[in-house]
């Protein structure tokens, strides 16, 4: 059996506005930084350089993601055009938006590296297990959709991990230990057609196999 990879290269957002930075911001559209978008020049350069041409690219409903996809285009790499993905944008922390970091800071940890657990559902949001569940189905939609390509995203640090968490079947507490910088690049493949072993289950064999590439690469600045 013929073997096909679909590649799956995600690049975390441009950082934003630092008054966005002290709060949580989730799924609200807030602006990228204007002046890290002037310093990190090098970073988007390194990305037109190393991302594939002749690949299908994705960007979220949210305004920052589409700053980063346009930032990497003048910096070498050319034209886009990128579809727009709801499914890969940032977990909704519904009612919690908006709130100070230093609200949580203050609060009982539920995680080491993030102020909310992994199964806590904020109130008209969504708990990391359901993003996870959410950012999988994309996966799978774009896979079936763009079989044997490259897929370039430009997606959030919450999505990313939870791309992660789906590929390596990671609990959400596992995956919100990741670190997922700026503009970093993780890069997943997805490989159908493999040879598996006369024990495998049905499943395993009708869904294909994820291999990690890569995780939070970026440019030496």
């Amino acid at each position: 059996m013929h073997r096909t990879t679909t590649r799956f290269w995600l690049i975390r957002h441009a950082t934003v506005a630092p008054e966005a930075l002290a709060e949580l911001y989730g799924q609200r559209d807030v602006p990228v930084c204007g002046n890290r978008m002037l310093t990190d020049v090098p970073r988007y350069s390194y990305l037109a350089r190393v991302l594939p041409r002749d690949a299908h690219w994705l960007v979220t409903p949210l305004s920052r993601t589409h700053r980063t996809a346009e930032a990497i285009s003048r910096a070498g790499y050319g034209v886009t055009n990128p579809a727009i993905e709801p499914g890969l944008i940032e977990q909704s922390f519904g009612q919690w938006e908006g709130r100070s970091m230093a609200e949580f800071a203050g609060a009982r940890a539920e995680h080491p590296f993030w102020p909310i657990g992994g199964d806590a559902e904020p109130p008209g949001g969504e708990s990391f297990i359901q993003l996870r569940t959410r950012v999988g189905a994309a996966l799978t939609r774009r896979t079936e959709a763009h079989l044997g390509r490259d897929i370039i995203a430009v997606s959030h640090g919450g999505a990313i991990r939870a791309a992660i968490a789906h590929a390596l079947s990671l609990s959400a507490h596992q995956a919100l230990s990741l670190a997922v910088e700026n503009l970093s690049l993780t890069v997943l493949e997805h490989h159908t057609g493999w040879h598996p072993t006369p024990d495998a289950t049905p499943d395993a064999i009708a869904t294909g196999a994820w291999r990690i590439v890569t995780i939070n690469e970026h440019s030496a600045i």
